[in-house]
Protein backbone atom coordinates (compact mmCIF):
# COMPACT_ATOMS: atom_id res chain seq x y z
CA UNK A 1 0.00 0.00 0.00
CA UNK A 2 1.15 3.66 -0.60
CA UNK A 3 0.06 6.80 0.55
CA UNK A 4 -1.21 9.72 -1.46
CA UNK A 5 -2.32 13.63 -0.39
CA UNK A 6 -6.11 14.31 -0.12
CA UNK A 7 -5.88 17.00 -2.82
CA UNK A 8 -5.29 20.39 -1.53
CA UNK A 9 -4.58 19.36 1.79
CA UNK A 10 -1.85 17.88 3.82
CA UNK A 11 -3.31 14.69 4.92
CA UNK A 12 -2.35 11.53 4.08
CA UNK A 13 -4.37 8.68 2.75
CA UNK A 14 -4.11 5.15 1.64
CA UNK A 15 -3.91 4.85 -2.40
CA UNK A 16 -7.61 2.97 -2.03
CA UNK A 17 -10.33 3.55 0.03
CA UNK A 18 -12.91 1.25 2.00
CA UNK A 19 -16.50 1.75 1.41
CA UNK A 20 -18.08 0.52 4.06
CA UNK A 21 -22.29 0.74 2.49
CA UNK A 22 -22.45 -3.22 2.48
CA UNK A 23 -21.70 -3.43 6.42
CA UNK A 24 -24.84 -4.67 7.82
CA UNK A 25 -27.69 -6.56 6.40
CA UNK A 26 -31.05 -4.27 7.06
CA UNK A 27 -31.02 -3.49 3.34
CA UNK A 28 -31.40 -7.09 2.55
CA UNK A 29 -28.30 -7.26 1.01
CA UNK A 30 -24.04 -7.00 2.30
CA UNK A 31 -22.32 -8.31 5.45
CA UNK A 32 -23.17 -8.79 9.22
CA UNK A 33 -21.12 -8.19 11.97
CA UNK A 34 -18.45 -11.05 11.76
CA UNK A 35 -18.34 -10.59 8.11
CA UNK A 36 -17.67 -6.49 7.66
CA UNK A 37 -14.89 -6.98 10.54
CA UNK A 38 -13.32 -9.68 8.09
CA UNK A 39 -13.82 -7.25 5.19
CA UNK A 40 -12.14 -4.54 7.30
CA UNK A 41 -9.34 -6.09 9.01
CA UNK A 42 -8.37 -7.56 5.68
CA UNK A 43 -7.93 -3.90 4.55
CA UNK A 44 -6.09 -2.47 7.69
CA UNK A 45 -3.53 -5.24 7.38
CA UNK A 46 -2.67 -4.94 3.68
CA UNK A 47 -2.01 -1.36 4.91
CA UNK A 48 -5.30 1.00 4.47
CA UNK A 49 -6.04 3.73 6.45
CA UNK A 50 -9.03 5.56 4.62
CA UNK A 51 -12.42 4.45 5.79
CA UNK A 52 -16.11 5.83 4.35
CA UNK A 53 -19.34 5.92 5.75
CA UNK A 54 -22.52 7.65 5.83
CA UNK A 55 -24.98 8.48 7.73
CA UNK A 56 -27.90 6.64 5.78
CA UNK A 57 -25.83 3.16 5.20
CA UNK A 58 -27.90 0.35 5.98
CA UNK A 59 -29.98 2.43 8.54
CA UNK A 60 -26.96 3.52 10.78
CA UNK A 61 -25.26 0.49 11.05
CA UNK A 62 -22.44 1.15 9.41
CA UNK A 63 -21.30 4.40 11.24
CA UNK A 64 -21.59 1.75 14.69
CA UNK A 65 -19.83 -0.66 13.03
CA UNK A 66 -16.83 1.37 11.92
CA UNK A 67 -17.02 3.01 15.10
CA UNK A 68 -16.46 -0.15 17.09
CA UNK A 69 -13.87 -1.72 14.60
CA UNK A 70 -11.55 1.38 14.91
CA UNK A 71 -11.83 2.75 18.37
CA UNK A 72 -9.40 0.81 19.79
CA UNK A 73 -6.98 2.62 17.37
CA UNK A 74 -8.67 5.71 16.10
CA UNK A 75 -6.01 8.48 15.56
CA UNK A 76 -4.47 6.04 13.50
CA UNK A 77 -8.01 6.44 10.77
CA UNK A 78 -8.86 8.83 8.72
CA UNK A 79 -12.71 8.27 8.74
CA UNK A 80 -15.23 10.08 6.79
CA UNK A 81 -18.45 10.08 6.51
CA UNK A 82 -21.77 12.00 4.85
CA UNK A 83 -24.34 13.94 5.53
CA UNK A 84 -27.53 15.04 3.39
CA UNK A 85 -29.59 12.07 3.21
CA UNK A 86 -32.98 11.80 5.61
CA UNK A 87 -32.38 10.22 8.83
CA UNK A 88 -36.47 10.22 9.42
CA UNK A 89 -39.45 10.08 7.02
CA UNK A 90 -41.83 13.01 6.87
CA UNK A 91 -39.85 15.51 8.28
CA UNK A 92 -37.80 18.22 5.37
CA UNK A 93 -35.80 19.15 7.85
CA UNK A 94 -34.06 15.86 8.83
CA UNK A 95 -32.76 16.11 5.53
CA UNK A 96 -30.98 18.42 3.20
CA UNK A 97 -27.38 20.39 2.86
CA UNK A 98 -28.92 23.14 5.51
CA UNK A 99 -27.50 24.18 8.79
CA UNK A 100 -29.94 23.19 11.09
CA UNK A 101 -29.69 19.16 8.86
CA UNK A 102 -25.86 19.43 8.60
CA UNK A 103 -25.54 19.93 12.46
CA UNK A 104 -27.95 17.47 13.85
CA UNK A 105 -26.92 15.02 11.28
CA UNK A 106 -23.31 15.59 12.56
CA UNK A 107 -23.74 15.00 16.10
CA UNK A 108 -25.70 11.88 15.35
CA UNK A 109 -22.80 10.46 13.52
CA UNK A 110 -20.65 10.88 16.44
CA UNK A 111 -22.92 9.52 18.86
CA UNK A 112 -23.01 6.06 16.47
CA UNK A 113 -19.24 6.72 15.64
CA UNK A 114 -18.38 6.29 19.01
CA UNK A 115 -16.04 9.53 18.18
CA UNK A 116 -15.13 13.09 19.17
CA UNK A 117 -14.41 14.55 15.69
CA UNK A 118 -14.94 13.49 12.12
CA UNK A 119 -11.60 13.30 9.63
CA UNK A 120 -13.27 13.95 6.50
CA UNK A 121 -16.88 14.99 6.26
CA UNK A 122 -18.93 14.60 2.74
CA UNK A 123 -21.96 16.36 1.42
CA UNK A 124 -23.70 13.47 0.27
CA UNK A 125 -24.96 15.28 -3.21
CA UNK A 126 -26.18 18.55 -3.84
CA UNK A 127 -29.91 19.70 -2.83
CA UNK A 128 -30.20 22.28 -5.13
CA UNK A 129 -32.29 24.54 -2.48
CA UNK A 130 -29.44 25.62 0.18
CA UNK A 131 -27.90 28.20 -0.97
CA UNK A 132 -23.47 27.96 -1.21
CA UNK A 133 -22.80 30.48 1.47
CA UNK A 134 -25.15 28.43 4.00
CA UNK A 135 -23.30 25.36 3.38
CA UNK A 136 -19.55 26.78 3.34
CA UNK A 137 -20.08 28.76 6.20
CA UNK A 138 -22.06 25.96 8.25
CA UNK A 139 -19.45 23.64 7.22
CA UNK A 140 -16.42 26.30 8.20
CA UNK A 141 -17.89 26.08 11.68
CA UNK A 142 -18.10 22.77 12.43
CA UNK A 143 -14.23 22.66 11.53
CA UNK A 144 -13.56 25.92 13.73
CA UNK A 145 -15.22 23.78 16.58
CA UNK A 146 -13.07 20.66 16.16
CA UNK A 147 -16.03 18.24 15.17
CA UNK A 148 -14.46 17.63 11.39
CA UNK A 149 -10.77 18.21 9.95
CA UNK A 150 -11.59 18.18 6.23
CA UNK A 151 -14.39 18.65 4.10
CA UNK A 152 -15.10 16.95 1.12
CA UNK A 153 -18.69 16.98 -1.37
CA UNK A 154 -19.90 14.42 -3.71
CA UNK A 155 -22.23 13.98 -6.58
CA UNK A 156 -22.50 17.61 -7.72
CA UNK A 157 -22.08 19.11 -10.54
CA UNK A 158 -18.25 20.76 -11.32
CA UNK A 159 -20.07 24.56 -11.54
CA UNK A 160 -21.25 24.10 -8.09
CA UNK A 161 -18.15 22.72 -6.69
CA UNK A 162 -16.20 25.34 -8.35
CA UNK A 163 -18.57 28.53 -7.12
CA UNK A 164 -18.33 27.17 -3.66
CA UNK A 165 -14.00 26.48 -3.40
CA UNK A 166 -14.19 30.45 -4.51
CA UNK A 167 -16.40 31.44 -2.62
CA UNK A 168 -14.52 29.85 0.44
CA UNK A 169 -11.02 30.97 -0.51
CA UNK A 170 -12.09 34.44 -1.35
CA UNK A 171 -13.57 34.29 2.60
CA UNK A 172 -11.06 32.67 3.87
CA UNK A 173 -13.32 29.99 5.02
CA UNK A 174 -12.52 25.53 4.59
CA UNK A 175 -12.73 24.30 1.18
CA UNK A 176 -13.22 21.61 -0.48
CA UNK A 177 -9.95 19.30 -0.06
CA UNK A 178 -12.17 16.05 -1.85
CA UNK A 179 -14.47 15.08 -4.88
CA UNK A 180 -16.73 11.89 -4.71
CA UNK A 181 -18.56 10.46 -7.87
CA UNK A 182 -19.08 7.58 -9.56
CA UNK A 183 -16.64 6.65 -12.46
CA UNK A 184 -15.64 3.34 -14.44
CA UNK A 185 -15.08 2.02 -17.78
CA UNK A 186 -19.19 2.37 -17.87
CA UNK A 187 -19.14 5.81 -16.78
CA UNK A 188 -16.90 7.86 -17.91
CA UNK A 189 -19.44 11.44 -18.07
CA UNK A 190 -16.85 12.84 -15.22
CA UNK A 191 -14.32 13.05 -18.01
CA UNK A 192 -16.44 16.45 -19.30
CA UNK A 193 -15.84 18.81 -16.26
CA UNK A 194 -15.69 17.20 -13.29
CA UNK A 195 -12.42 15.21 -13.50
CA UNK A 196 -10.91 18.97 -15.41
CA UNK A 197 -12.03 20.28 -12.52
CA UNK A 198 -10.52 18.18 -9.66
CA UNK A 199 -7.36 18.73 -11.22
CA UNK A 200 -7.44 22.12 -11.46
CA UNK A 201 -8.59 22.48 -8.53
CA UNK A 202 -6.33 20.00 -6.75
CA UNK A 203 -9.37 18.10 -5.11
CA UNK A 204 -8.57 14.62 -4.31
CA UNK A 205 -11.26 12.38 -6.73
CA UNK A 206 -12.35 9.11 -4.74
CA UNK A 207 -14.60 7.84 -7.17
CA UNK A 208 -16.81 5.06 -6.78
CA UNK A 209 -18.56 2.26 -8.60
CA UNK A 210 -15.42 1.16 -10.37
CA UNK A 211 -16.55 -2.46 -10.91
CA UNK A 212 -19.85 -0.72 -12.33
CA UNK A 213 -22.34 -2.52 -9.85
CA UNK A 214 -20.53 -5.81 -10.38
CA UNK A 215 -21.23 -5.89 -14.09
CA UNK A 216 -17.17 -5.21 -15.57
CA UNK A 217 -16.46 -8.50 -13.06
CA UNK A 218 -17.59 -10.36 -16.36
CA UNK A 219 -20.70 -12.04 -13.82
CA UNK A 220 -23.31 -10.72 -15.98
CA UNK A 221 -21.64 -12.35 -19.18
CA UNK A 222 -21.68 -15.70 -17.24
CA UNK A 223 -25.15 -15.67 -16.83
CA UNK A 224 -24.75 -14.44 -12.81
CA UNK A 225 -28.22 -12.91 -11.04
CA UNK A 226 -27.42 -9.36 -9.12
CA UNK A 227 -28.94 -6.28 -7.89
CA UNK A 228 -28.74 -4.59 -11.00
CA UNK A 229 -31.65 -4.68 -13.24
CA UNK A 230 -31.80 -6.47 -16.81
CA UNK A 231 -32.52 -2.89 -18.08
CA UNK A 232 -29.96 -1.24 -16.38
CA UNK A 233 -27.42 0.58 -18.42
CA UNK A 234 -24.58 -1.41 -16.56
CA UNK A 235 -26.34 -4.55 -18.50
CA UNK A 236 -26.79 -2.90 -21.85
CA UNK A 237 -25.06 -4.52 -24.81
CA UNK A 238 -22.53 -1.62 -25.09
CA UNK A 239 -21.63 -2.46 -21.41
CA UNK A 240 -21.46 -6.36 -22.41
CA UNK A 241 -18.86 -5.63 -24.80
CA UNK A 242 -16.75 -3.14 -22.57
CA UNK A 243 -17.24 -6.06 -19.71
CA UNK A 244 -15.85 -8.72 -22.48
CA UNK A 245 -13.22 -6.34 -23.35
CA UNK A 246 -12.00 -5.89 -19.09
CA UNK A 247 -12.39 -10.02 -19.26
CA UNK A 248 -10.20 -10.32 -22.10
CA UNK A 249 -7.70 -8.04 -20.39
CA UNK A 250 -7.76 -9.05 -17.24
CA UNK A 251 -7.38 -12.97 -18.89
CA UNK A 252 -3.48 -11.78 -20.60
CA UNK A 253 -2.63 -10.36 -17.58
CA UNK A 254 -3.26 -13.35 -15.29
CA UNK A 255 -5.33 -10.79 -13.21
CA UNK A 256 -9.51 -10.64 -12.32
CA UNK A 257 -11.39 -8.44 -14.19
CA UNK A 258 -12.17 -6.64 -11.05
CA UNK A 259 -8.99 -5.98 -10.78
CA UNK A 260 -8.64 -4.14 -14.06
CA UNK A 261 -11.39 -2.62 -13.62
CA UNK A 262 -10.48 -0.77 -10.26
CA UNK A 263 -6.99 -0.13 -11.68
CA UNK A 264 -8.24 1.61 -14.56
CA UNK A 265 -9.38 3.88 -12.58
CA UNK A 266 -6.50 4.99 -11.21
CA UNK A 267 -4.61 5.47 -14.10
CA UNK A 268 -4.47 9.34 -14.36
CA UNK A 269 -2.79 12.12 -13.96
CA UNK A 270 -3.84 13.15 -10.57
CA UNK A 271 -4.53 11.90 -7.10
CA UNK A 272 -7.54 9.06 -8.09
CA UNK A 273 -8.48 7.00 -4.76
CA UNK A 274 -10.85 4.38 -5.85
CA UNK A 275 -13.56 3.76 -2.90
CA UNK A 276 -13.37 -0.58 -2.79
CA UNK A 277 -16.25 -2.48 -0.87
CA UNK A 278 -17.15 -6.00 -0.80
CA UNK A 279 -19.67 -8.15 1.13
CA UNK A 280 -17.49 -10.65 1.63
CA UNK A 281 -13.92 -11.10 2.82
CA UNK A 282 -12.66 -12.72 -0.24
CA UNK A 283 -14.34 -9.80 -2.59
CA UNK A 284 -11.77 -7.34 -0.67
CA UNK A 285 -8.88 -8.89 -1.06
CA UNK A 286 -9.64 -9.80 -4.50
CA UNK A 287 -10.24 -6.18 -5.11
CA UNK A 288 -6.85 -5.23 -2.91
CA UNK A 289 -5.03 -7.39 -6.12
CA UNK A 290 -5.43 -4.21 -7.97
CA UNK A 291 -2.32 -2.36 -6.80
CA UNK A 292 -0.10 -5.25 -7.43
CA UNK A 293 0.64 -4.44 -11.15
CA UNK A 294 0.22 -1.50 -13.67
CA UNK A 295 -2.21 -1.84 -16.72
CA UNK A 296 0.30 -2.09 -19.87
CA UNK A 297 -0.27 0.91 -22.39
CA UNK A 298 -1.49 -1.15 -25.12
CA UNK A 299 -4.12 -2.80 -22.68
CA UNK A 300 -5.07 0.46 -21.46
CA UNK A 301 -5.88 1.25 -25.23
CA UNK A 302 -8.13 -0.99 -25.95
CA UNK A 303 -9.98 -0.18 -22.42
CA UNK A 304 -9.91 3.39 -23.44
CA UNK A 305 -10.84 2.58 -27.10
CA UNK A 306 -13.88 -0.15 -26.47
CA UNK A 307 -15.44 2.42 -23.50
CA UNK A 308 -14.73 6.43 -25.05
CA UNK A 309 -17.31 8.83 -24.77
CA UNK A 310 -18.11 11.68 -27.05
CA UNK A 311 -16.95 15.02 -24.76
CA UNK A 312 -20.05 17.13 -26.35
CA UNK A 313 -19.87 20.96 -26.29
CA UNK A 314 -18.35 22.92 -25.84
CA UNK A 315 -15.20 20.05 -25.56
CA UNK A 316 -15.42 18.93 -29.24
CA UNK A 317 -16.25 22.54 -30.36
CA UNK A 318 -12.82 23.44 -29.07
CA UNK A 319 -10.59 20.77 -29.93
CA UNK A 320 -11.62 20.93 -33.69
CA UNK A 321 -9.36 21.90 -36.44
CA UNK A 322 -11.12 24.95 -37.30
CA UNK A 323 -11.49 26.57 -33.90
CA UNK A 324 -7.78 25.68 -33.82
CA UNK A 325 -7.56 27.75 -36.47
CA UNK A 326 -8.98 30.95 -35.39
CA UNK A 327 -7.78 30.70 -32.16
CA UNK A 328 -4.04 30.06 -32.82
CA UNK A 329 -3.62 31.77 -36.32
CA UNK A 330 -2.51 29.08 -37.98
CA UNK A 331 -0.11 27.89 -35.64
CA UNK A 332 -1.53 25.73 -33.23
CA UNK A 333 1.04 22.62 -34.06
CA UNK A 334 4.12 24.87 -33.28
CA UNK A 335 2.75 26.13 -29.60
CA UNK A 336 4.44 24.21 -27.05
CA UNK A 337 1.73 24.23 -24.28
CA UNK A 338 2.78 23.20 -20.95
CA UNK A 339 -0.56 23.29 -19.76
CA UNK A 340 -1.78 21.27 -22.54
Amino acid sequence: MRYQLLGRSGLRVSEVCLGTMTFGKEWGWGADKHESFKIFETFANAGGNFIDTANRYTEGSSEKYVGEFIESDRDHWVLATKFTLKDRNDDLNFAGNHRKNMIRSVASSLKRLNTEYIDLLWVHMWDNTTPVEEVMRGLDDLVSRGMVHYIGISDTPAWIVSQANTIADFRGWNAFAAIQFEYSLLQRTPERDLIPMAKALDLAVTPWGAIGGGALTGKYLRGEKGRVPDNSVRRSEHSSIIAQTVVDVANDLGVTPAQVAINWTRHRDQVMIPIIGASKDTQMKDSLGCLDFQIPQEALNKLNEVSKIELGFPHEFLKSDGVKEEAFGGLFEKLDNHRG
